[in-house]
């Protein structure tokens, strides 16, 4: 069993005569082994083990259950996916039950019958090779225009179902939103679930000078000025049969303006240097953090041209105002940069939760990212705070403050708040059910209930 399972077995227990017992019993699997807490989570940091065995009664109070409670705590902070197995006296099915209802996988009284563990740790792995098979197949999977966003709020989901709407006609897309807030990731979702066979391309217009830039978006003939030479593809040619971005397009050169409306009319194209027009089936989306219409009044972009690149118009909430979005984004950025750093199972603290929550996040989910990533490079142990961020530690609330204003809809009040405080407790725990209903001092099915009420995925 132990060449087949991809780590080892962990079993956590004081009495080292009945260790041994258990591990003598379970010598199909390969194991190691702890005698308190401390030395469990050494080894949970060592070894990754898929599974627990443990004892609720831990040194150095081997009488009281508070210790292999608190074990068990961090044991699912470290990995929510860990199944953990406890093994109780025969009078402790109280204890047992708690510790199901707070995450664990299973439990056994004391004395069990060694196949009956043997079945159940067998169970255990098979679930959580499962699990991990299913976590592995939803990431390499972008099959939605939501495949590359981690949201749970409203407005976001509302923009996920619009983008999925309009990605299978050939309607021009326009996204507008602060930098950093996604624009680029929407763009990859629409090209994917439109199943369009052809390329995604992206050109940002504003970070190529205004004498290139043409040749870059139309491509040119040989000899067409000096140092062509060779007929060179353009970006919308590239694009063919695909999606073209166009990044930041309120900076395209007033003079390229009207060539890209006669692409988009005409849905030709002449290279530079070129004599003859060449037919191109490209989506073309367009993405700024600029205000087109004013730009317009201004004279500096065309009004023409807007209104073929708006045909649908997508505007992207800055992160500050997602409920929720920001802790869940950087527990996600968390273990990704953790896995890339080869750090075991970084976790953020309380202080860093608070303080992402807290911060207005004026670079957007760019700004996340670095910051996250900075942190899972420079974080000295396991639990990233607050500080290693690089943002202030959050100040306590001010008590006593009435709020600003007052609906007289109290229903609609209730469910506001009940909406923002599960997204909230769910983003906090990183989706845990079980950790957000004790944090919402509710039980499992009743947030359930509450999630399916409020339509919260």
């Amino acid at each position: 069993m132990s060449a087949q399972n991809a780590t080892p077995l962990l079993i956590v227990e004081d009495d080292l005569a009945l260790q041994k017992q258990i591990k003598w019993s379970l010598d199909r699997f390969e194991t190691v082994v702890a005698n308190d807490r401390e030395s469990a989570l050494v080894q949970l940091r060592r070894h990754h083990p898929s599974v627990v065995t443990m004892d609720l009664g831990l040194p150095p109070d081997p009488d009281s259950v508070s210790e292999g409670f608190k074990l068990l705590g961090q044991i699912l902070d470290v990995d929510p996916n860990v199944k953990v197995i406890v093994l109780t006296g025969q009078n402790d099915q109280a204890h047992a039950l708690r510790a199901v209802a707070a995450g664990a996988y299973d439990f056994l009284a004391k004395p069990f019958e060694p196949e009956i563990l043997g079945l159940t740790i067998d169970r255990a792995f098979r679930l959580a090779e499962l699990q991990a098979e299913n976590r592995r197949i939803q990431a390499m999977q972008m099959g939605d225009a939501l495949g590359g966003l981690l949201t749970r709020d409203p407005e976001m989901l509302r923009i996920g179902r619009l983008v999925e709407r309009v990605a299978g006609s050939g309607a021009s897309v326009l996204l507008l939103g602060e930098s950093g807030t996604g624009k680029e990731v929407l763009a990859q979702g629409l090209h994917v679930a439109s199943k369009r066979s052809g390329k995604f391309v992206a050109i940002n217009c504003a970070a190529i000078p205004e004498a290139l830039l043409e040749s870059e978006l139309f491509g040119y003939e040989k000899g067409a000025f000096t140092g062509a030479a060779k007929t060179t593809v353009g970006k919308i040619e590239t694009a063919h049969g695909g999606t073209l971005m166009l990044d930041e397009i309120g900076d395209l050169p007033h003079s390229l303006q009207a060539k890209l409306l006669r692409f988009l009319q005409e849905r030709t194209i002449e290279r530079v240097g070129g004599r003859h027009e060449l037919p191109v089936d490209v989506r073309v989306v367009g993405a700024t953090h600029q205000d087109l219409r004013a730009l317009i009044k201004e004279g500096r972009f065309r009004e023409d041209l807007y209104y073929r690149l708006a045909e649908i118009v997508v505007s992207i909430p800055p992160l500050r105002q997602r409920q929720g979005d920001a802790v869940l984004m950087a527990h996600a950025f968390l273990r990704r940069f953790a896995q890339e750093q080869r750090r075991g199972n970084l976790t953020l603290a309380e202080d860093a939760i608070q303080a992402i929550e807290a911060h207005a996040w004026p670079g957007n989910v760019r700004e996340l990212l670095n910051a996250i990533r900075r942190a899972a490079i420079m974080a000295d142990g396991a639990r990233v705070g607050a500080a290693d961020i690089g943002l202030p530690a959050p100040s306590p609330a001010a008590e006593g403050e009435a709020p600003a204003r007052s609906d007289i809809d109290l229903r609609a009040v209730r469910e506001l708040a009940e909406r923002q405080a599960i997204i909230t407790a769910l983003a906090r725990t990183s989706g845990n059910i079980v950790r957000a209903s004790e944090l919402l001092g509710v039980s499992r099915p009743t947030l359930y209930d509450l999630m399916h009420r409020l339509a919260i995925k």
